[in-house]
């Protein structure tokens, strides 16, 4: 039997609301969106923060045991990418970056309801099934 498929949601947001949440990581002055995640016993963490994170981790460790040491890198370094990245949020839930449907079900639905231009912009979902992403590059 395979194993269930999990989830993970992101939402992108406004580059004025991403510098806000990226120093309120709580939502403090946002308050429905901070509602919804407490509902969840979810956070939210800005990618290009974990992608940064996992560089300097990987540079503390040896990066010889991190395969996207490299690839991270370079990305946080591409002023495009790294506009992007600071825009879009994983939502993490009971602290882990992967989750059930039905929890995803509920929290996306609820999060969709909080699209605005000048906030959450979009809500995206992904799933474990390594067709449906993109693989980590060979080097």
């Amino acid at each position: 039997m395979e194993p269930a498929l999990q989830f993970q949601l992101r939402i992108t947001v406004s580059p004025e609301f991403a510098d806000m949440l990226r120093a309120d990581p709580t939502c403090a002055s946002h308050s429905v969106l901070r509602d919804v995640l407490r509902r969840h016993d979810a956070t939210l963490k800005c990618q290009f923060d974990a992608f940064a994170d996992y560089v300097s981790e990987a540079e503390r460790q040896g990066t010889e045991n991190y395969p996207l040491y490299q690839w991270t890198r370079e990305t946080i370094e591409n002023p495009e990418k790294k506009a992007k990245y600071l825009q879009s949020f994983t939502v993490y839930v009971n602290g882990d970056e992967v989750y059930g449907k039905d929890v995803a079900d509920n929290m996306e639905n609820e999060l969709l309801q909080l699209v605005r231009e000048d906030g959450i912009q979009r809500v995206s979902r992904f799933d474990t099934n390594p067709a449906n992403n993109p693989q980590p590059p060979k080097r």
